[in-house]
This record gives C-alpha cells, structure tokens and sequence, in this order.
C-alpha cells in the first residue's frame, strides 16, 4: 500500500493506494468512524463490493442507498433519496457517508454529506480509473443542472479515500479509457516527465498491467494533492486541474449527459485547449499532434460533436471560472506548464469552436 497525503491542516486526510484495501478489514474500519455508517453506491458496484465492505464494518449500524447508475442520475432529485435515507434513519452529526462507486457516486454521496446537518464525515472509495485518479480527491463534491454540469455543490474534503486498485479488474474497457483522459491531463498541466512516461506505457495502461496502473494512480494523486493542498478552493493554480473541462462541460451538457462518458469529454476537451494554446502561439503545433495521437491509441474521441459553435459557447459561459461575464480557459504554455486567462482574442476562440464543434 502506498499513502499519500492532502495537507490542509486540520482538514488533511490520506490517500491509500493499494492492491485489495477492500479486504482489509482492520484498514477500512480504521478509516470509517463512528457507529451509524450510509454507504452510498449504485446499482453496478453494490452487488460487487459492498458485501465486502459491509464486512468490513461489522458492528455498526450500516444504511444503504443503491443509486441508478449513469451521469443523468447526478441530481437534486436523486441527491434528495439520500437526504430522505439520512433523515428517515435518524442518522445524527456523527453519521459517516461512505462513496463507493465512480465519480457520480463520489460527487452525490459528497454532496449529501456536506450538506447534512451543515457536514458530516465522509469517506470515498472509489472503484473507477476515473474517481481514483481525480474526482475522489480534493473535496468538491456537486450535482448537475439542466443548463450545465456541476452547477450545484460544495467544497467537503474526505476523511480519506481508499483506492483499491484490483476493482478495476471488472472495469469495462470504455470506463478505463475514460479515466486515461484524466492521468493524461495531469502530464499536460504539470509534468511533462508522466507524460511522456504515459506515451511509453499506454499499452500497458490499457491492459491493465498492476505496476503500471499503479504508478499513473499515485503519480496522478500526489500532483492533485500538492495542487490541492496549496489551492483548496480554486483561487489560483487548482483551476490548471480543469484543462479542457470547459468544453468538456459543454459537450456533456448538449449532449443531455448520456452519450459521452465525462471522461470521453474531458479527452476531447484537452485537444480543443490544447489547438486554442497553439493558435495563440503558446504551444507547440507538434504537442497538439502528440495529444491527438495518445487520445487515439487510448481509443478516446478527438471529434467533438456538432452542436456548432455559438451553442458550444452557451454552454462554456456557464462554467465556473466565467469572472464579469468573460469565459477564462485553462490553456497550455508549454507541455507540463498551464495558465488561466480571460485574455485571448474573441477571433482564435470562436474559430476554434467552429473547427471543432462546427
């Protein structure tokens, strides 16, 4: 098992990466506190690990809520069954939310948990690529809205999360190549060195290979943790983690959150950032054609969806980082080095959503 470690002084809490932390038992319930436990899954993980878990915790009194798997499901509405399972078992402020399951999961369950009786305990287990190397860390949990992707939430740091690397054994193959688009942003941000060490090890990555697994988890935590923990609530150099979200957002949000796995978006997401970089100068055209070429062997989409270009910048003006109604985008000033601006020409950017989204 390997431990890393998010610093944010009384909030600080560890990251353990491990081959079978799910049978563990004295290490979950070393991490879980207190009697009353809600675990929170969906319809997919439960059946496969939660028996586990429950195991696990035997001796405290366990509530479940099994959710309906799928990014549509991250709402106020489904958010609410959880309130509703919290409320109706007189669950008190001592109450710990478990998330087992990928980044819906992780982001609802976080979500409940932050707004619980004003916060209580929560703990991630996350059993996708994706959640594992991004969304279980950091804290910022929230729901969907129909005009836009995590319009909704709260910062809510874990009490820890517990990466069991073997549950991704019985990941489907589309799963995995999504949460590749999140190790692969982390090379494009920050270090230049783990992405070229991704392009020699993709094949691997993709069969799954343990060590190598291994390394793009902990190498992509310990990036986020070191971001996070001097940027809790992205005043600064956190927003470098959303390369490419803004228009990733917008492509699962006119696409009605079904069609494109987030990290299938993100993946197209980074081609676009990474196009708009070179456009203004900033990046190396040969970069763009070395992303291009990772996302394709990944088997990710590098073709965004045709939703054109003024519907496109609809939805990116909904994003977060939007400051006196300009759009600022996370862009590349070189492989490894990010920046945010709102100041780039309207011209690069609106032809950089006709080629992409037409």
């Amino acid at each position: 098992m390997q431990t890393l470690h998010v610093s944010l002084g009384e909030r600080s809490y560890p990251i353990l990466i491990g081959d079978g932390l799910l049978h563990e038992p004295a290490l979950l319930a070393g991490q879980i506190a207190g009697r009353d436990v809600l675990l929170v899954s969906n319809t997919v993980v439960a059946p496969l690990y939660a028996p586990r878990l429950k195991e696990a915790l035997t001796g405290r009194r366990i509530v479940e809520v099994v959710l309906a798997d799928g990014e549509q499901h991250k709402t106020l509405a489904t958010a609410a069954r959880v309130f509703d399972t919290l409320i109706a078992n007189r669950c008190g402020r001592d109450v710990t939310v478990v998330a087992l399951g990928g980044g819906v999961v992780g982001d609802l369950a976080g979500f409940a948990a932050a707004c619980y009786q004003r916060g209580v305990a929560l703990v991630q287990v996350p059993t996708t690529l994706l959640a594992q190397v991004d969304s279980s860390v950091g804290g910022k949990t929230a729901v969907n809205h129909p005009g836009g992707k995590n319009m909704i939430g709260a910062f809510h740091q874990p009490r820890a999360v517990i990466a069991d690397t073997a549950v991704l054994a019985s990941l489907p193959p589309r799963e995995l190549r999504a949460g590749l688009a999140e190790v692969i942003k982390y090379g494009l941000i920050w270090d230049e060195a783990f992405f070229d060490w991704i392009e020699a090890h993709l094949d691997a990555l993709l069969a799954r290979d343990a060590p190598a697994l291994g390394h793009a988890i902990h190498r992509s935590c310990a990036i986020k943790a070191e971001i996070v923990s001097r940027d809790e609530r992205e005043q600064g150099e956190r927003a470098f983690l959303n390369l490419g979200h803004t228009f990733g957002h917008a492509i699962e949000a006119a696409t009605g959150y079904t069609a494109w796995l987030h990290g299938e978006a993100v993946g197209t997401g980074l081609l676009i950032a990474a196009d708009l970089s070179a456009r203004l100068g900033m990046l190396d055209q040969r970069v763009v054609g070395r992303l291009h070429a990772l996302l394709q062997r990944a088997g990710l989409p590098v073709a965004a969806p045709r939703i054109g270009a003024a519907r496109a910048l609809d939805y990116m003006r909904l994003d977060k980082k939007v400051q006196s109604g300009r759009v600022r985008l996370v862009l590349l000033s070189g492989l490894g080095r990010s920046l945010v601006t709102g100041e780039y020409p309207d011209g690069a950017l609106d032809a950089t959503l006709a080629a992409h989204f037409g």
